[in-house]
């Protein structure tokens, strides 16, 4: 099927509660563009470099979110137009985003990024890093940021009760925290789920998912950073 047959059947049997980003690293903006006149408007990227580029090219109504693991001397390069960073997963990331962020008169929404899996190479909060991060003074002085949910990634497994076992877990952190009073943190999203997951992801009360392959096909050879995008 093509990428505009693809992401209509995706949209069509998604809930209406749940976004769709379309994840398109490694993808040219022809495919992109496939997308966008089919009615996508939300993309996700996980270089920052690749995402500044496309966002030159494309149209401005689209939000673009960074979906990739963050190095900090990046941040400004993606601080004038990012619509959602999806993984922040410390402290001295979100104080470099407020501080972009505060650069370009911007308040930039993110979510933070729960390590659920049980392999090590996923980045993300435990519960206690998760909770020192809420309670510290210095986040609550973040005026230029808005925690707007949270995400994880399952363990890349065939065992379905596993990656079960592992969202429902990120839902009952979510459900813990949805009701937090504090200014710059609002959680209404829970992004978890990926092409290979995401019904299951959303059985378990995910409201944002993200669909690279099952949009816009296989992936991509290595690019000239180093390694699979």
């Amino acid at each position: 099927m093509s990428i505009k047959e693809n992401l209509l059947k995706i949209k069509s049997a998604l809930p209406e509660n749940v976004i769709l980003v379309a994840v398109s690293k490694t993808k040219p903006v022809t495919d992109l563009m496939v997308a966008f006149n089919a009615g996508q408007r939300v993309f996700g990227e996980n270089k920052i470099q690749e995402m500044t580029e496309k966002w030159e090219q494309m149209p401005k109504d689209i939000q673009w979110h960074m979906i990739g693991h963050i190095q900090t001397n990046k941040v400004k390069f993606m601080a004038p137009y990012v619509s959602l960073i999806h993984g922040v997963d410390s402290l001295k990331l979100l104080e470099e985003i407020n501080k972009q962020s505060l650069k370009n008169n911007r308040i930039i929404d993110c979510l933070l990024q729960i390590h659920i899996a049980e392999e090590e190479t996923k980045f993300g909060l435990n519960e206690d890093e998760l909770n020192n991060l809420l309670d510290s003074e210095s986040f609550k002085v973040m005026n230029n940021i808005r925690i707007v949910g949270l995400m994880g990634m399952a363990t890349f497994t065939d065992n379905q009760f596993q990656i079960q076992k592992e969202f429902e877990h990120l839902k009952s952190i979510f459900d813990t925290k949805k009701s937090l009073s504090i200014v710059n943190c609002q959680l209404s999203i829970l992004s978890m789920g990926m092409s290979g997951d995401y019904q299951l992801a959303i059985e378990c009360g995910s409201t944002m998912v993200r669909i690279g392959s099952s949009i816009f096909g296989g992936r991509s050879p290595l690019t000239p950073e180093g390694g699979i995008a």
